[in-house]
């Protein structure tokens, strides 16, 4: 039966494990994006997520014709799969977003490249090709992240009468980055995004990004950036087809900061249960009555976790009186692991903890306590414990940690943010902002963040909490989905 309602996304809902007995059983997928997609999909008796087959597991559910209500996954070639997400979402798309280059080395757009860029634009296809097929008359479509940028455009050849949405978890590059780009790719980008009806972003920063790059490039004949008029803010233009050929009528293309919240209720549940309480409970027993700095990350090299070490060793030199009196709780999970710079990234992180435990350490006091466990349950333990939070990412599309972690502290959390981060608009009123760049004002930072009193901590976790929740998952789906489905734009 076709759908009124679909998402596509590279991850799922679930994925499949393969028994020993060769049987296959499905898991639910975990994340609070997962979560609140599946929480505002489950409103809708006929939606359809369209997600790609992960693992061996998966793709043999999908030759055996195995599947869940309301999902199907994409078997796509395990070659065209890793260059269009290795090999250009992971190592082209998400450096350029987050302004990782080391520039007199990278970006390289060569042979190889061009190689990757094929498989990306083929994965693409897939997923636009599957949608175009389950997709009823005008139904609304909701496609997620920098994986599917070309999908889009590609829909919007293949299928004009859907409403389409697409939404970017990460940030978008600035004018100067985009251009970094070879021509025709940087065209073949935005004319994807631009296939949408409605695109979303965490923040306006990151809108004006992508309406400013659009608009330079005029890579669409008739681009310009819109006022703030009766059709909002967003980008007019005269879409072409993929080849450049076919010059089409004009569209306006809505773009529109929807800034991610978490579900608070849900939160502090999960944050309660008996197994959370044992990590804490065992947490407390190894610090003691210590001070607590804590930041759960991955390894991923835009979470800055290396100056935060840096800062916390400035502090600890700058303000002796902190050591023995404050342990940096550092949950650390190692990242992208299949590529080599995320290797070398993760063993500079450990590197660095034990340096800083070699050279102010005692026997009694370890200043670095770092886990590298993807522990949920630790994490939820270690935000109901901390004194402050240290989340300093030099880019994020948004950063849900900065949010999560007032929502369940128990005594209050002071907030150390830099100004890097998507959720810098909402939060850094309540916060302390700090440049991601500069160590020595993050250690300044992380000191009178440690030296607040108890009655302003807690009434900046209030505030933050507050504006941490006021967008949940359902209800940022929910309101990308009822724009789409209101006045077709002009």
């Amino acid at each position: 039966m076709a759908s009124q309602v679909l998402v596509a996304a590279n991850r799922g809902p679930l994925s499949y494990a393969l028994d020993a007995d060769g049987t296959l059983s499905a898991r639910r997928g975990g994340g609070g994006l997962v979560s609140g997609l599946s929480a505002a999909l489950a409103e809708q008796p006929d939606a359809l997520w369209i997600c790609a087959a992960l693992s061996d597991a998966d793709r043999e559910a999908v030759r055996q014709g195995v599947s869940e209500p309301g999902v199907r996954m994409l078997d796509i070639d395990p070659e065209v799969y890793d260059g269009a997400y290795n090999g250009i979402a992971n190592s082209v798309l998400w450096f350029l977003h987050h302004h990782l280059y080391e520039i007199p080395r990278e970006p390289v757009f060569d042979a190889e490249f061009r190689r990757r860029w094929a498989s990306y634009v083929a994965y693409n296809e897939a997923f636009a090709a599957a949608l175009a097929e389950e997709a009823a008359e005008g139904a609304a479509v909701l496609i997620q992240d920098y994986h599917l940028a070309l999908a889009p455009g590609m829909l919007r050849e293949l299928r004009p009468d859907l409403r389409i949405g697409h939404f970017t978890h990460t940030p978008w590059a600035s004018r100067d980055f985009l251009g970094m780009l070879p021509e025709d790719i940087r065209s073949r980008l935005v004319w994807g995004m631009l296939g949408a009806d409605r695109l979303g972003f965490h923040t306006r920063e990151w809108a004006d990004n992508f309406i400013s790059g659009a608009v330079t490039d005029d890579v669409h004949g008739l681009a310009q950036a819109s006022a703030a008029d009766g059709a909002g803010r967003g980008v007019r233009h005269r879409g072409r087809s993929a080849d450049g050929d076919r010059l089409g009528q004009a569209r306006f293309t809505h773009v529109t900061a929807y800034p991610l919240g978490v579900d608070g209720d849900e939160l502090r549940a999960l944050a309660h249960r008996p197994e959370v309480d044992d990590k804490l409970a065992a947490l407390r027993a190894e610090v003691g009555e210590l001070r607590t700095i804590a930041r759960v990350d991955r390894t991923e090299l835009s979470k800055n976790i290396l100056r935060g070490l840096l800062a916390y060793r400035e502090l600890l030199t700058t303000y002796p009186e902190w050591q023995g009196e404050v342990v940096h709780l550092a949950s650390a999970y190692p990242s992208r692991q299949d590529l080599a710079v995320y290797r070398e990234y993760t063993e500079s992180v450990r590197e660095l903890a034990a340096e800083i435990n070699a050279e102010f350490g005692t026997d009694d006091w370890q200043p670095v306590l770092v886990s590298v466990e993807d522990d949920f349950a630790r994490s939820l333990a270690v935000y109901r414990l901390a004194d402050v939070a240290l989340v300093n990412p030099v880019r994020d599309g948004m950063n849900l940690v900065a949010k999560e972690i007032p929502v369940v502290s128990e005594a209050g959390c002071v907030l150390v943010l830099s100004t890097g981060a998507g959720a810098y608009e909402e939060l850094g009123a309540d916060a302390l902002t700090v440049n991601p760049y500069d160590v020595t004002a993050t250690a300044e930072a992380l000191h009178a963040a440690l030296s607040m009193p108890s009655a302003e901590r807690a009434d900046r976790t209030k505030r933050l909490a507050a504006a941490a929740t006021a967008l949940p998952p359902a209800q940022w789906l929910t309101a990308q989905l009822n724009a789409l489905r209101g006045p077709s734009p002009s």
